[in-house]
């Protein structure tokens, strides 16, 4: 999974993230003001069909709509691209970036290394 979200698609499988499935008015009313308009939602939605994001099932007259792939993989696979592109790679050198430039207090810190902690002794 190589593909990139644009943001309207990335907004659109958010909103199919939270519900797991939905159809396009379901998933427009999950939406922020201003809504889009129908036909937009259900472009993009195709569009997301195509790059392998979004599988659909008929229900009545219509179709339900469904990520193919999850949230946690995608977060995964766009944190290694931003790692890679911007910090050469370096885990150490994106956290102490975001440290620096953010101002992480130690408990923050202390947090993130308890997680890790918890990864490795699985």
């Amino acid at each position: 999974m190589e593909k990139q979200l644009t943001k309207a698609e990335e907004q659109i499988m958010q909103v199919l993230w939270q519900l797991q499935e939905a159809s396009v008015k379901e998933v427009i009313a999950e939406l922020p003001e201003p809504k889009p308009a129908y036909n937009t939602v259900s472009t993009i939605i195709r569009i997301l069909e195509t790059k392998e994001f979004v599988g659909h099932r008929p229900k009545g007259r219509g179709y339900v709509y469904f990520p193919l792939i999850a949230k946690a993989d995608y977060s995964n696979q766009s944190l290694h691209k931003l790692m890679d592109g911007y910090f050469g790679g370096s885990f150490k050198s994106m956290v102490s970036f975001f440290m620096k430039e953010n101002k992480m207090d130690i408990n923050e810190l202390e947090s993130i290394l308890k997680e890790v902690n918890k990864k490795d002794k699985k």
